[in-house]
């Protein structure tokens, strides 16, 4: 079955609509439904060319606090040569519509929607859209945790295509887990995979667990269990969780309900008091 992959493309809605809709923000969980992103609340950033964006998640203090995420939206002609401006900032790139021409280490990359970029800080990385489709990305910025005697990850370009996704134990087959990097490897201090239900199938118990999460619904629909509340997500919605959140789904159906997954990973928790 080939990939889907939501992108907003803004605008706003009509003078008739309710004021009601599913965005909710609580002190463990946050739903960003696909409706709220329009054209006013996008954001411009510096050295940007042709380039608008959505913000979905920052670090805000007690809430979630170890990453950024945001929906690049590029127009034909667009990108910029100076796209990071934190020398101490990784990044993960996801196509979810368009192509966009990625330059790093001395190599050009084309990337088609399910494209995946690693980006280590530092790497003087490029991205331009060189073709007369709007673009449409994720990308997913962190403050790099460096650990002495570990070396610094290299850059990762690919395809979730060109991935066999790893089934997770005891499901048969009914959720799974589209890794780029090996959960082995404890250079890099973040995973963003691509997870995938199929119809019927659950997480079965409510995770409550140290990471945390943005969750960015690209294909399909669920319930959510967040907390003590159960939350109907559908594709193009995005869920932004507080470490310790208990979490868990179903998926209903009648397709397949897959979603973008960020979390910290590998690293002591840090106890440098900030007081």
């Amino acid at each position: 079955m080939s990939a889907k992959y939501y992108a907003p493309t803004g605008g706003h809605p009509g003078q008739e609509q309710l004021l009601t809709d599913r965005a909710v923000f609580t002190d463990a969980y946050a739903v960003i439904p696909k409706g709220t992103m329009r054209d006013i609340v996008t954001s411009f950033l510096p050295f940007w060319e042709g380039t608008r964006l959505w913000v979905l998640s920052r670090p805000l203090s007690g809430f979630a606090e170890t990453f950024s995420q945001y929906i690049m939206e590029v127009a034909p002609g667009g990108g910029s040569d100076r796209p990071e401006n934190d020398d101490g900032a990784e990044g993960v790139l996801f196509i979810v519509e368009g192509t966009a021409t990625l330059r790093v280490n001395g190599e050009v990359h084309v990337m088609v929607p399910g494209g995946y970029a690693f980006l280590p800080p530092k790497c003087g990385w490029t991205l331009h859209n060189e073709s007369d489709a709007m673009l449409r990305f994720h990308w997913v910025r962190k403050a790099f945790e460096p650990v002495e005697g570990l070396p610094m990850p290299e850059v990762i370009v690919t395809n979730e295509a060109d991935i066999a996704p790893t089934v997770m134990p005891d499901t048969d087959g009914k959720w799974a887990t589209t890794r780029f990097v090996d959960p082995s490897d404890l250079r890099h201090d973040m995973h963003v995979t691509v997870v995938t239900f199929e119809p019927g199938a659950v997480i079965p118990f409510a995770e409550t667990h140290v990471m945390e999460h943005g969750l960015y619904v690209l294909e399909g629909k669920a319930v959510y269990r967040l907390n003590q509340d159960w939350v109907e997500v559908e594709a193009g919605d995005y869920m932004w969780l507080r470490a310790f959140c208990p979490q868990a789904c179903y998926a209903g159906g009648p397709g397949r309900f897959r979603y973008l997954l960020y979390k910290d990973v590998n690293r002591h928790m840090n106890l440098r008091r900030t007081f």
